[in-house]
């Protein structure tokens, strides 16, 4: 096991992947930027490196400023966390040439799942069912792209092979707007990218957002750890997370869920991964891979009692994974909010300083939050400050559970989207179970004015 990591990443999973090494008796290294010095996770570290100024360029996309801190620390690996470097190919393929041990998959794994493209036909030869669409990267000429589209069938998307985070994505609904949106697509994805291929796929009208997560460890042991539903999203942005996904059946879950773990022994992929999938009158589309851990892995963590994080660790060590499928199993139901600064309804950025922070508790509660009162919310990155995430023996109970957590949780001197959580607790469809990914963004345009 390593005796030091180095965490290069910020927020929340800083914290999350500190907790995890302290637990295992690792020393953690934490990188952070100049507007981050005064953060709970770098007052906790066993030893903290700055490695530049606030903007995310200087700082934590700074490759060369990272490797140099695991050098002058010791460290012999690193954790990537999420966003950032995380699903970068040249950057773990330069920790590991730099003779540091990358926590998360294979640069050729990364490579080949990040490429949308190259993900979608392994995955077809792996038996994971896909959107239908163009069989790669569209061509140039314009009847061959026409004749593409009439195939597939109207309404299609245009989606960039680089892509990521629902950028580089146009539905068209058409013939007479196919090309235009085509191009236009091509020059977003390569000034936004670096790599202006695009493909075509059925748009689907009223899917769900089901994902699949998977660990693998070096010894060909895959497993899955059941699903969750992350169809409480707008601009394809997830703002709410449960597990399991309500009104599905398990045999369906099942029969994908072995096969998103044999897919994981065929590319020969290592660690955490999530297999993003649409789900439509039944089917399972095959949208893309994450090769790495997700912001909402806590609610798969409280129903199966797996820590993915240490596991994670424990894989990059070359330990092999310490259970089989059969040993997995699924208890209650879980929930998961974001809690971002911002506007809860216009969701403009909200930085500042915190005055006030109360978190919940209380039985099934879990707050991952790297926050404090009198903590300053810097306006450089992304604005979520921390999850709520409960645990009940159903989902009635998780959901009541989550309400109590919502009006116990005080955050004053910003603003943040606590209060369109408190609403969507209540909301009759919510409530129900099996909202499609639209359903948001309705909801937003008919109460929101």
């Amino acid at each position: 096991m390593f005796k030091k990591i180095l965490i290069a990443n910020r927020g929340e999973i800083a914290l999350r992947v500190q907790r995890a090494c302290r637990e295992m008796g690792i020393k953690a290294v934490m990188v952070y930027s100049e507007a981050d010095r005064d953060a709970k996770y770098v007052r906790l570290a066993d030893e903290a490196v700055c490695i530049g100024p606030a903007p995310s360029g200087q700082s934590y996309l700074n490759m060369p400023a990272i490797i140099s801190a695991a050098e002058v620390t010791d460290a012999e690996a690193i954790h990537p966390g999420y966003g950032f470097l995380s699903e970068n190919a040249d950057f773990a393929e330069r920790v590991e040439k730099s003779g540091f041990t990358f926590i998360g998959p294979t640069p050729e794994s990364i490579r080949l799942m990040g490429d949308k493209v190259s993900a979608k036909q392994a995955m077809i030869r792996a038996g994971v069912p896909c959107v239908p669409g163009s069989d790669g990267a569209l061509p140039d000429d314009p009847a061959q792209i026409k004749r593409i589209a009439k195939s597939v069938g109207y309404p299609v998307i245009i989606k960039a092979a680089g892509g990521g985070g629902g950028r580089g994505m146009r539905v068209v609904h058409t013939e007479a707007a196919l090309i235009h949106a085509v191009q236009t697509t091509k020059a977003e994805a390569g000034a936004a990218f670096g790599n202006p291929e695009v493909y075509m796929e059925k748009f689907l009208q009223n899917p769900r957002h089901i994902e699949i997560q998977v660990l693998a460890d070096t010894h060909r042991n895959a497993v899955y750890l059941g699903e969750r539903d992350c169809s409480m999203q707008r601009r394809h942005q997830k703002v709410i997370e449960e597990a399991p996904a309500p009104g599905i059946a398990r045999r369906l879950i099942e029969k994908i869920g072995d096969r998103c773990a044999a897919a994981c022994k065929k590319i020969g992929y290592r660690g955490a991964g999530t297999f993003e999938f649409l789900y439509e009158n039944g089917e399972f589309y095959f949208i893309e891979m994450n090769t790495r851990v997700q912001v909402e892995h806590p609610v798969t963590e409280l129903i199966t009692g797996i820590d993915i994080v240490r596991t994670q660790i424990a894989v990059a060590a070359g330990e092999k994974l310490p259970f089989t499928q059969r040993q997995i199993q699924l208890r209650g139901h879980a929930i998961e909010c974001r809690v971002n600064a911002e506007d809860p309804y216009k969701f403009t950025p909200s930085p500042g300083r915190i005055t006030t922070w109360h978190a919940p508790g209380g039985p099934g509660v879990r707050v991952d939050s790297h926050v404090y009162t009198n903590y300053f919310v810097p306006p450089n990155y992304d604005s979520m400050i921390g999850k709520i995430i409960v645990h009940g023996d159903t989902r009635e109970q998780a959901l009541a559970r989550m309400r109590t957590a919502l009006a116990e949780t005080v955050v004053e001197g910003i603003k943040t989207n606590i209060p369109l959580h408190r609403e969507l607790m209540v909301d009759a469809s919510f409530m129900t179970g099996g909202t499609n990914i639209h359903y948001l963004e309705e909801w937003l345009s008919n109460h929101v004015r």
